[in-house]
């Protein structure tokens, strides 16, 4: 090595050494706002809401006049140039100055869905349009179109002004779009009402591409250069971005769009009361740590799916592009935009006013009628996929913490679990675990055989996870980095010439462009077996920093105008490029073996579709009560969002809780769909024993009970799996015309069975409020305590309580028995727990297969329809789990499961003494005499060892 090369390499260790120091200097401070940028200072964000300002105030004017209201956008349907093609509405949209020609597209799907797509008719240079590629299903090739002939155009004139109405019918159902020339405005119709708007307001603007002028851009500049702090964005393409208002008549509530530490319920961003935001939500994947509660700040995902709920229709919206975008909420309790063309009653309906902004690409938004909940999620579904079933044990406990020192503590760690009987799945690793920061390597001094250490591990049902971030250590005899640059596979710079280089924890490092086929397909490559050393087929993978975070780049990101494979620059993808990272990894895993096998990856960056490819969490928490208390409406948003695997660090990942918080954070974190605790590098350590007692027996019984609820989960995750519902839900979607649960966050249901009302106050002699929902019974899950709703009451829940409640009307499946992992109940039989509603029924489902391969795509599953009325309770196979052949897989896996029985049934809520029950099974009949019991005298009939076989259909008449 030359003199000029050890001074560069002493000075990029220094730099690396400084920056490493200062970002773990800052453990307990408040998120560096500073860092991240505000609208103001993102110019394409500024312009647009300059530009609506300016509209609205040119609306305010024309409403006073005597003619009939209108907007003042500029934007007009060119005439004569409305037609249908086919399935597609078309049209030309002109600004009146600027006379670039946009081509606006409304497509019609099959369920009702409307597609609606803007870009220039002859744009000066592609703009980016694959983000459909990688996000819709098939690439958006095979989205059910409705049939040409189902779709008629009537041309009339309302109030003076053009009006185009296309209605078609489809799925049994009439659906109506009706499109207003001048201005152009688009109305998505409910029973001849309009329930989502677009450019009613007027603020539709597209900043058509263009040759550099001398000029500003509309009056304001930062159009072809921009400077933030230190850096600036070249912007080669100059002003490319655009801006539309959507509009949810009739509606007080919108959800969705995460990623924010904010309430379920969106909050205003303009208007000025105490209670909104100053700022816009913002869509753009950054690696924010100890983030702030109760803000519009972007965070590690992005998905751009809004939902808008009242108590007649749930409808959604989804934007689809992956560059930066911005969200402004407004609400006006009186508007005359509801009314804007005299249509749709008195005017006085609530409106939520959405404001969309993007930096580039097309605009590309699809309309979700609805008009209820499940019909919006099959809606949303048959265009980003469903959230497929995961490895089994991945819905268990999880053990997390940067770091495990080594191999002598990962199985000192594994037998503590063992000691104190508490069960858990998987531990991780975090960085300290490879060589140097050097993915696919391990530190062969602290971990001197990783393949024993997975072994011992594994006789135990236990996995291991380790962290492959997506930043390649710059160093030629690493082989990831020298076969990624031999072959051209990492991000290039602004230029297209050089490799893109930035600092994370290596120090000088590259990062893989997964926008190049070939490049992606090598990464997946790299997790086979034969290529990851030490690697065995029970280890997973955790995808971090890959939002990417770029220590030394503009909000701690790459810069946005490096380039990517295509010619693409990085504000194009920014969105999507962790997504496809994630997917790279789940490929990778997939096929390491024969036949393949369902992988487990962990992602904190995330798009729409990215629930296709594993779970993902939170990011850097803190260890306090305001982020327990944030992580439910950020987990219940990303449900909401459609992206279902989700959770928060338990306990905080900065900063050390208290015992109390602790505690509290268990007892809440065992009602994440993704549940692990996971702490920072300079914590304290944390495991469940660590804490003491009576803690630790709090802790391990919250464990325990979701280890008792896994085949509750794993047939919600099969629901999801089909219909695209949600795993946690918000109260009002399980409650749709309860208007005081529409912001609701303080509560939540898992599945439509389970309510959970989380204690997120630091002092426990205060009282809980809880709401129970319905003319329904609902019990004490513990108790069986029977609460006759609606009612609203208030419990006092000290630290060995939670307030958790069965809904009436639901069977909920448990395994009683203690293990150490998942993996070791498989063949241990089922409890069913009957909560009898009020009137007299309940229903519910088991769903069961191997957990870990695909044989259930091909029959290889007991799904079973468990239903109670009149006293007998009924077990019949799903329609699903019909077939006239059985698949050789199929026959295995009934065979493996023949003897898996039901050992116990518990009914509450029976009004009536009883004293037998009588089995049939296989055409026998035997009778077993009832038992009753319960932690209040007699709430519960218990039917012991009925002996009833899962598989098989069976009837239980109580008498």
């Amino acid at each position: 090595m030359n003199i000029k090369s050890r001074f560069r390499t002493r000075t990029t260790a220094l730099f690396y050494l400084v920056a490493t120091v200062s970002l773990l200097a800052q453990v307990g401070l408040a998120v560096k706002k500073e860092d991240f940028k505000t609208c103001d200072q993102a110019a394409f964000c500024r312009r647009h809401r300059t530009f609506a300002d300016t509209v609205a105030k040119q609306n305010e004017a024309l409403a006073k006049g005597p003619s009939a209201p209108s907007t003042a956008s500029p934007y007009t349907v060119l005439e004569n140039s409305v037609h249908l093609d086919g399935h597609t509405l078309v049209a030309s949209v002109q600004h009146g100055a600027d006379k670039v020609p946009l081509k606006l597209e409304v497509f019609f799907l099959e369920s009702g869905t409307v597609r609606v797509r803007v870009q220039e008719v002859s744009p000066l240079r592609p703009r980016f349009d694959d983000a459909q590629k990688y996000v819709l299903r098939d690439q958006g090739s095979s989205l059910p179109y409705a049939s040409p002939d189902s779709i008629k155009l009537v041309s009339d004139a309302v109030d003076g002004l053009a009006v185009h109405t296309v209605s078609y019918t489809a799925e049994n159902s009439t659906f109506a779009v009706r499109l207003t020339e001048k201005p152009w405005a688009l109305e998505y119709l409910q029973n001849g009402k309009p329930a989502i708007q677009l450019n009613t307001k007027g603020f539709f603007h597209f900043e058509h591409l263009r040759e550099k002028p001398d000029a500003e851009v509309d009056g304001v500049d930062d159009g072809w250069e921009e400077t933030f702090r230190t850096w600036t964005d070249s912007k080669p393409r100059g002003p490319e971005s655009f801006g539309l208002d959507i509009n949810f008549n009739g509606y007080d509530h919108v959800y969705g769009i995460p990623e924010h530490a904010s309430p379920l319920s969106l909050k205003n961003t303009r208007g000025g009361d105490k209670d909104s935001y100053d700022q816009p939500y913002r869509l753009w994947n950054l690696d924010v740590f100890e983030y702030e509660d109760d803000s519009p700040m972007a965070l590690y995902g992005s998905i751009p799916f809004m939902v808008a709920h009242n108590a007649e229709s749930t409808v959604g919206v989804f934007w689809l592009n992956s560059a930066e975008t911005w969200i402004d909420v407004t609400r006006e309790k009186t508007s005359a935009f509801s009314s804007l063309f005299r249509r749709g009653g008195s005017g006085k309906a609530p409106v939520v006013g959405t404001h969309w902004i993007s930096e580039s690409g097309v605009m590309d938004v699809f309309l979700l009628p609805g008009p209820s909940t499940a019909d919006m999620y099959k809606q949303y579904t048959e265009l980003v996929e469903q959230t497929p079933l995961p490895r089994e044990f991945a819905i268990g406990y999880h053990q997390c913490r940067w770091n495990y020192l080594d191999q002598e503590d990962v199985l000192t760690v594994n037998a503590k679990f063992d000691e104190y009987k508490i069960p858990y799945d998987v531990i991780w690793l975090d960085i300290e675990h490879t060589d140097g920061k050097r993915y696919f390597t391990w530190d062969s001094a602290k971990f001197p055989d990783p393949v024993a250490m997975q072994e011992k591990l594994a006789a135990g049902g236990h996995q291991l996870v380790n962290v492959v971030d997506p930043h390649i250590k710059h160093d030629s005899d690493y082989r990831i980095w020298k076969e990624a640059n031999e072959n051209g596979y990492f991000v290039k710079s602004k230029d297209n010439t050089d490799n893109y280089q930035g600092w994370c924890w290596p120090g000088d490092s590259n990062w893989v462009d997964y926008f190049n086929p070939n490049a992606s397909k090598w990464i997946s490559e790299q997790f086979h077996l034969d290529k990851y050393a030490g690697s065995t087929r029970n280890l997973f993978v955790w995808n971090d920093m890959n939002e990417p975070s770029v220590f030394n780049g503009p909000e701690i990101s790459m810069e946005k105008d490096i380039k990517h494979h295509g010619g693409w620059e990085h504000r194009d993808v920014h969105n999507i490029f962790g997504m496809l990272y994630h997917k790279a990894t789940a490929d990778g895993l997939r096929t390491r073996e024969s036949p393949s096998t369902r992988p487990f990856v962990l992602s904190r960056a995330y798009f729409a579709g990215s629930q296709r490819y594993g779970a993902i969490w939170t990011g850097d928490n803190a260890a306090n009560w305001e982020h327990l208390r944030a992580s439910v409406p950020m987990i219940l948003s990303n449900n909401i969002a459609g992206m279902h695997f989700a959770g928060a660090d338990v306990g905080g990942f900065f900063g050390n809780p208290d015992p109390e918080l602790l505690t509290r954070w268990y007892q809440l974190g065992i009602w994440y769909p993704f549940f692990r605790a996971h702490a920072h590098i300079d914590t304290k350590r944390r495991e469940p024993w660590v804490v003491g007692e009576p803690y630790t027996s709090y802790i391990r019984d919250s464990i325990r009970e979701r280890y008792r609820l896994l085949p509750y989960w794993y047939a919600l995750f099969r629901e999801a799996s089909v219909s695209g519902m949600p795993i946690v839900r918000p109260m009002w979607m399980e409650f749709p015309k309860e208007t005081s649960l529409f912001a609701d966050d303080s509560a939540f249901m898992v599945g439509s069975s389970i309510m959970v009302v989380p204690v997120t106050d630091s002092d426990s002699s205060l009282p809980t409020d809880v709401r129970f929902p319905t003319q329904e019974n609902w019990y004490d899950f513990h108790t069986h305590t029977t609460y006759l709703a609606p009612l609203k009451r208030q419990f006092l829940a000290d630290l060995s309580s939670t307030l958790v409640f069965a809904r009436g009307g639901s069977i909920i499946p448990t395994r009683e028995r203690h293990r150490a992992s998942s993996a070791l109940m498989k063949r241990d039989p089922f409890t069913l727990h009957v909560f009898v509603g009020r009137n007299g029924k309940a229903t519910g489902k088991l769903y069961i297969d191997d957990g870990e391969s695909y044989d259930y795509e091909k029959g290889a599953f007991i799904e079973r329809e468990l239903l109670f009325a009149r006293g007998k309770l009924v077990s019949r196979a799903s329609p699903a789990t019909a077939k006239s052949e059985p698949s050789a897989e199929q026959t295995e896996f009934l065979r493996k499961m023949a003897k898996v029985r039901v050992e116990r049934i518990v009914v509450v809520g029976m009004r009536n003494p009883l004293t037998k029950a009588t089995v049939t099974e296989d055409g026998e009949t035997r009778e077993i005499e009832l038992a009753y019991g319960g932690a209040k005298k007699d709430s519960e009939c218990v039917i012991r060892d009925p002996a009833v076989l899962v598989g098989n259909d069976w009837e239980i008449t109580l008498s």
